[in-house]
């Protein structure tokens, strides 16, 4: 044999791939040249011995066997493994194995194996098919290295502010650790759990965001252990729909939380800024406005008649600026509109106005807007659009956004999503308005219907407060009233009627002057609250025309009482209302002992009275429930906690002593139900 072909030999000899021969319990049985090279391990220290002294540090047995019985039956297979070097350096290995019959019918396996990283093993399988997707596809090592990419992904990495610099070659980016990326990244490699559709938004080269949708699952080698991610990219930036939708559903959940006009224009102003507009202001006509007041004739800022056209409110600004947004007119300011203002024709015809580039020319139409136009020219507001807020067929106004920082003119897209946020607005608006509306009258009435002065003559002093309710549910139907008779006695009552609004003050006004018709018959109180059950349900009778509402739903509580000052006993009943409170002059205070009988409209009611007697500077004191309940306690609680404060302050001149009450049950909170309090203090 030549010197030359036994070099060759050689040469091929180290071109082989390692092999090893494994048998069906996992141990050497074989082991080759090339295997030691490669692994380090010589034919004496791995022949004979379990291969699993070849795994990572684990569970070595368990994950041999696991191996077996994934592949133990296959004729051939072949993939990705981690090996451990006998200096304990980890090795990624390409494995090929094929079954080896044995005359005592038990098998094995000739592993062969070649050095291959992610990338060399990856990119002939996988990089003809995905080199030229849209998606973008990265491979990370356990580093958090790009292993290999695609071209879209080498894109992104181009535009985006995806990688760091770190101590990794140009080739393999290493991914920022602390960015959200990273975090789905690790906790794929923690858990295998796949992520799908997380939308991550990112900065961009050009200082603009970008919004990625990003799936990332993990990869395992043959051995079930994690070697890497594959994480996937879809830039969905541009995506109006899915904009438009989280806008919209954004929208619902901030712009009328509640049914204050002037909050809620407020709220729709911020809602704009900084998603859609740098600046957003939401003018509204007088009539929306509770209270709304007209311009003065003598405002001096006010200019001719000839000059403007329309009047607006200023209720909502915002801007992205720290400072506040810049506008001639605060919150609150009327604001004079010229003929040929777009807000006018917006005013008019109920049509948006778009102006993508703002025209700020001699000859148009801010010449007669000089505050306008100073501010346009000052701040650089350079796009425009007015959007008017249209409600069950009316204008309530106009919505104006405005970029100025924002160096990108509004689109159409743009108003498109104005538009749909500001539809939405002005239904909470027109909801807001009628509310106010309603509130305002049943409150007109209310009032109207209750006794504006109460006297107790020289019987008694007489004191009374009314706070109405802070909640959405309206005016409630609570009244108070004292009631001189002709023998010298004074009747006392307090009721509530059901429900809210304008229909509930209506029918408080006609139970106020049933009473007080019963009354002046001279009928002790139970008799009294006998005939008016039967008088408040003949008037429900009159008015249901069929409504089959429940009777508890056209029921009403009331607590009569007949004070007279020749005996000085206080004679009272009542119909499923709370007791009074009766304070003496010594500071106790009790609640006497009645018997309650069912509210009145039922004409079911049987009632009886109850006398006690009462020392001259003797207080009592007879409420609506509004005053005793909360949400979080129960009744019994706030009966005691009224009669301590009535306790507390029996000394107090009768005025002095209802406001402290009211302030020490109701506190800085609203009511939520209307209160009535009544309190006389005998002679």
């Amino acid at each position: 044999m030549s010197a030359g072909s036994a070099a060759h030999r050689r040469a091929e000899a180290r071109s082989l791939p390692a092999a090893a021969v494994i048998d069906a319990d996992g141990v050497v049985l074989g082991w080759t040249r090339a295997a030691e090279r490669l692994l380090g391990y010589r034919p004496a220290d791995i022949v004979g011995h379990s291969a699993a002294i070849l795994l990572t540090p684990g569970d070595h047995d368990e994950r041999l066997s696991s191996w077996a019985r994934e592949y133990g039956h296959r004729d051939s297979w072949s993939g990705l493994a981690e090996v451990r070097h006998r200096s304990g350096d980890r090795l990624v290995l390409h494995l090929q194995g094929h079954r080896l019959p044995a005359a005592d019918g038990r098998s094995a396996w000739v592993l062969s194996a070649n050095p291959a990283s992610m990338k060399a093993a990856l990119e002939p399988l996988v990089e003809p098919l995905v080199q030229r997707s849209p998606v973008a596809i990265w491979i990370w090592d356990r580093d958090l290295r790009c292993v290999w990419r695609n071209a879209k992904a080498r894109h992104f990495h181009e535009v985006l502010s995806l990688c760091g610099d770190g101590e990794a070659p140009p080739e393999e980016p290493l991914l920022h650790r602390d960015s959200q990326v990273a975090k789905l990244v690790r906790q794929a490699l923690e858990d295998g759990t796949p992520v799908i559709d997380n939308e991550v938004r990112l900065a961009a080269v050009d200082g603009s965001t970008r919004t990625l949708s990003i799936s990332v699952f993990r990869l395992d080698d043959v051995d079930g252990l994690p070697i890497g991610v594959c994480s996937l990219a879809i830039d969905v930036t541009q995506s109006m729909a899915r904009e438009r939708v989280s806008l919209l559903v954004e929208a619902s959940t901030s712009i009328g939380t509640s049914l204050d006009v002037w909050q809620t224009a407020q709220e729709l102003a911020q809602f704009g800024v900084p998603d859609l507009a740098d600046y957003v202001v939401v003018d509204l006509v007088e009539s929306v406005l509770p209270e709304s007041v007209l311009p003065d004739d003598d405002d001096p800022d006010r200019p001719s008649a000839e000059t403007y056209s329309s009047v607006f409110r200023r209720a909502g600004m915002a801007s992205s600026r720290p400072s506040g947004p810049p506008s001639p007119w605060a919150r609150g300011e009327v604001v004079f509109l010229p003929p040929d203002s777009p807000y006018t024709d917006v005013l008019a015809t109920g049509c948006s106005f778009f102006e993508p580039v703002v025209d700020t020319s001699p000859g148009t139409w801010m010449d007669h807007d000089p505050k306008r136009a100073r501010v346009t020219r000052e701040e650089g507001m350079h796009s425009r659009m007015v959007v008017p807020l249209r409600a069950r067929g009316e204008t309530l106004g106009v919505t104006a956004f405005i970029r100025s920082a924002n160096p990108t003119p509004f689109t159409w897209d743009d108003l498109i999503i104005a538009e749909e946020f500001v539809a939405r607005a002005a239904l909470s608006l027109d909801s807001a308005r009628r509310y106010t509306r309603e509130r305002t009258a049943a409150l007109a009435l209310q009032h109207s219907l209750l006794p504006r002065r109460l006297s107790g003559g020289d019987v008694m002093e007489v004191a009374h407060r009314y706070l109405p309710s802070g909640t959405h549910s309206g005016v409630g139907g609570d009244w108070y009233d004292a009631i001189p008779l002709d023998d010298g006695r004074i009747a006392v009552v307090v009721g509530d009627v059901t429900g809210h609004g304008i229909n509930a003050a209506a029918l408080m006004g006609r139970v106020r002057t049933a009473v007080r018709t019963l009354a002046y018959l001279g009928m002790p109180p139970c008799e009294l609250l006998a005939r008016l059950d039967v008088l408040v349900a003949q008037l429900h009778e009159q008015d249901d025309e069929g409504d089959d509402s429940t009777l508890l739903s056209r029921s009403s509580t009331c607590m009569y009482a007949v004070y007279d000052p020749a005996t000085r006993r206080l004679s009272m009943a009542t119909a499923g209302h709370p007791p009074p409170v009766v304070v003496h002059p010594d500071g106790e205070a009790a609640f006497p002992e009645l018997f309650v009988g069912p509210p009145v409209g039922l004409a079911l009611g049987s009632y009886a009275s109850v006398e006690v007697e009462l020392p001259a500077g003797t207080v009592v004191a007879l409420y609506t429930d509004g005053l005793i309940e909360r949400r979080d306690d129960d009744l019994d609680a706030g009966m005691e906690r009224l009669r301590e404060a009535l306790a507390s302050r029996v000394g107090l001149p009768l005025e002095i002593l209802c406001t402290s009450v009211i302030n020490a049950m109701v506190g800085g909170r609203a009511a939520e139900d209307d209160v009535a309090l009544l309190v006389i203090r005998t002679r």
